[in-house]
This record gives structure tokens, sequence and C-alpha cells, in this order.
């Protein structure tokens, strides 16, 4: 296995598809987990989202533009958001207000990624800073991997409607 680091996200190039730690207990029908991933960096969000989507579990949908982001992720219904937290026009947090206050995204969790706080500073906090979950760039695959599988565990149901 070798490690490539491009555009703020650590990639590591796998022998065939990594399987999530959940795997094995998935539903019959196996249905992928939802991910918005939302970052005004066209590398990141499409390096993520291919590593993510190559492990089988997940469908993945990405924004460049902030303004964009909330039409994304009502059509797209996520499961969990992955946003960046400072991008032009509409910052993450802010965004992340728009998502709270929508009723088709109230309620979906929220991952922030910046590169304002280092990878020691988040696991000292234990992956939440200012109370809310979060993942120094650039990411590294298995953190983001263990990240969804601790953020999706309790799944939500509204989600699912309407899909």
């Amino acid at each position: 296995m070798t490690r490539e680091h491009t555009a703020g996200v650590w990639s590591a190039e796998l022998p065939a598809p990594i399987a999530s730690a959940n795997h094995k207990d998935r539903k019959m029908n196996n249905e992928k987990k939802r991910i918005l991933l939302v970052d005004d960096e066209p590398s990141i969000t499409r390096l993520l989202k291919l590593n993510l989507e190559q492990t089988g579990d997940y469908e993945v949908a990405t924004e460049n533009i902030s303004r964009a982001a909330l039409a994304t992720a009502e059509e797209f219904r996520p499961d969990l958001i992955l946003l960046d937290v400072m991008m032009p026009d509409l910052d993450g947090g802010d965004l992340a207000g728009k998502f709270q206050a929508s009723p088709t995204t109230k309620g979906v969790p929220i991952v922030f990624l910046t590169a304002t706080v280092t990878r020691e500073e988040v696991r000292a906090r234990r992956g939440l800073v200012g109370g809310l979950p979060f993942l120094a760039k650039p990411v590294n695959l298995h953190e983001v991997l263990g990240c969804l599988e601790r953020h999706l565990s309790g799944s939500r149901e509204p989600a699912a409607i309407g899909r």
C-alpha cells in the first residue's frame, strides 16, 4: 500500500476496496450511506469522493460552491455532511446553520473539515472543537472512515423518506 498526498487529502492506494468496520453487520438490502462533501477545492472533493466510494459503503455527492450546498443537500438528502470551514461567499459555520434550519436537512450530522486546527488538537479533544465534530486537513482516509462510522451508527430514518 502506498500513500499519496494531493490537495489536502491523504490517500491510501489500496489493492482492493476496503470494507468498513461494520460491513459484515450491514442490512440485507445493502443500502449505501449518503455523504455530502462540501469543500471549495474540487481536487479535495474529487479525491475524497473516489476513496469513500471505493469502499462500497458510501454514495457521495460533492458541492464546490458554498451558496449551492443547501439546494444540493435538499435534493441529495444525505445521511451525513462533511463540511469545509473556510470557504468563499458562505463559510462552513453559516452553512451549517442553514442546514439545521432546513426541514430536509435538520438533524443530519455535520462533521467539519478544517486546516485551522492540527490533527493533534483534534485528537486531544476527542474529535470535538467547540462541541462540534472536526477532522483536521489534510484528512486521512482511515480517520474519515472511522469518523463516518461513529457518526452514522445512530442512523437517521427521516433522511430515507422521499428518496
